[in-house]
This record gives C-alpha cells, sequence and structure tokens, in this order.
C-alpha cells in the first residue's frame, strides 16, 4: 500500500509542480492589467483545493491492501480527476481573464467542487456497501467451500479405489450443492459435519464398508440441505 501511495504522491506533486509553474512564470499583465487580481486567486485557491481533494480520495482508494477492495473504491479515482479537471477548466479561465468578478468564480467553482464532494461519497459509499455485500457472501458460502475443501483432500488421500470412488462421490455432492448457509440451516449443517467427519474416520482407517455406509448417509443429508436452501430462496 505504502508502494502505491507513494508513487502516485509522486505523480503528484509533479503536476502541482506544472501547474505552479506555469501560472507564475507566464506575463504578469493581461490585456495591460495585472493577472493577480481577485479572479486569479479564487481561480489558484479552487484549483490548489481540487489537486489536494484529488490525492486525498487517491490515498482512500489505494489505502486497501485487499485488490478486490481497492478495485470497488476506483471510481473515487475517476470522479476526483473528473472534478480536477473540471475546476482546472473553470479556474483557469478566471486567473487568464483577471476583469471577472471573483464572486462568480468562487460560486462556479464551489459548485464545481459541491457536486465532485458529493459523487465522492457516493461513491465511497457504494463501495462500502459492495464490500460488506462481498464479506457476508464470503461468511455465508465459508461452510460449503471449506468441507469441499477436506473432501477433496480426502479423496486424494484414499488408500483404495472403493475409498476413493466413494470419497469423490462425496465431494461430488458437497462441490455441487448450495454453497450459500443460512442461520435456519445451522442444525443440519452441523449434522453434515459430523456425518463428514465420520466418513473421515472411515476412510482412514480403511473401512470400505463404513466408508460407504457414512457416504450414503452423508449424501442424503446434503440433499435434505439442498432441498431446504431452495425453500429458503
Amino acid at each position: 500500500m505504502k508502494k502505491r501511495i507513494g508513487v502516485y504522491s509522486v505523480i503528484w506533486a509533479i503536476c502541482l509542480a506544472v501547474f505552479n509553474v506555469i501560472v507564475f512564470v507566464t506575463p504578469n499583465e493581461v490585456a495591460g492589467a495585472s493577472k493577480f487580481g481577485g479572479s486569479f486567486w479564487v481561480g489558484y485557491v479552487f484549483i490548489t483545493v481540487a489537486f489536494i481533494g484529488q490525492l486525498v480520495c487517491a490515498f482512500f482508494a489505494l489505502k486497501p491492501e485487499n485488490l478486490k477492495k481497492m478495485f470497488y473504491k476506483i471510481p473515487m479515482i475517476s470522479i476526483s480527476y473528473t472534478g480536477l479537471i473540471l475546476t482546472l477548466i473553470a479556474g483557469g479561465i478566471f486567473m487568464a481573464i483577471p476583469k471577472l468578478p471573483a464572486w462568480v468564480g468562487i460560486i462556479v467553482c464551489v459548485i464545481i467542487l459541491a457536486f465532485n464532494a458529493i459523487a465522492v461519497i457516493k461513491a465511497t459509499a457504494a463501495a462500502e456497501v459492495v464490500g460488506g455485500i462481498d464479506e457476508k457472501i464470503k461468511e455465508q458460502t465459508f461452510f460449503a467451500k471449506s468441507l469441499a475443501a477436506d473432501a477433496q483432500g480426502l479423496m486424494t488421500s484414499a488408500g483404495s479405489d472403493v475409498l476413493r470412488t466413494e470419497a469423490k462421490k462425496v465431494y461430488e455432492a458437497i462441490r455441487y450443492s448450495d454453497p450459500m448457509s443460512n442461520p435456519a440451516l445451522e442444525e443440519l449443517e452441523s449434522q453434515i459435519k459430523r456425518q463428514f467427519n465420520a466418513f473421515a474416520d472411515a476412510v482412514k482407517a480403511e473401512d470400505d464398508e463404513l466408508a460407504k455406509e457414512t457416504a450414503d448417509a452423508l449424501v442424503e443429508i446434503i440433499d435434505t440441505r439442498n432441498q431446504k436452501c431452495k425453500l429458503l430462496k
């Protein structure tokens, strides 16, 4: 994260430096009047504020360590870029035309920054909502995914063709079952876990008969869970 922010900060600083160089090396007089009037400073201040706001947005967008979470916040950077460009255009016009009323520049720039701020806040809220949904789905699918991983490992370690066949049957039943958990399924999922442990013990003990018996019972409970999952949707 620090590396991403560091690289971005360098690019941001270069852009801000270029802006300041252009502003202060251009002629001090425009159309016979000093460019350092009220409208000039209005444009300059609001553009600088837009630059700072853009950096703040980039900091929060690039902060997450999880790439998926960072992807959800990418719109924040896009929106802040748009606001910066619009402020550069509006502020640049007021800086280039000293005779324009300063109050007009203030109103225009404030409106642009306000709309930009609102859009950034909405994008941030949307990112948080999507991220929350993603975390909730991850929690709700943990049981099925964890059990499938255990079943796959059991299939690989089975010591005979019979045991491998039963382990594959159990693995496929879990793999193709509904991955979403529900509080109403808690008791049934506890039964599945206990039955799976019994099946795993039978496979490790290389008891073909017991493995077949526990596998059939396990698949039956998984089917029951799938039927209840359909009723809960």
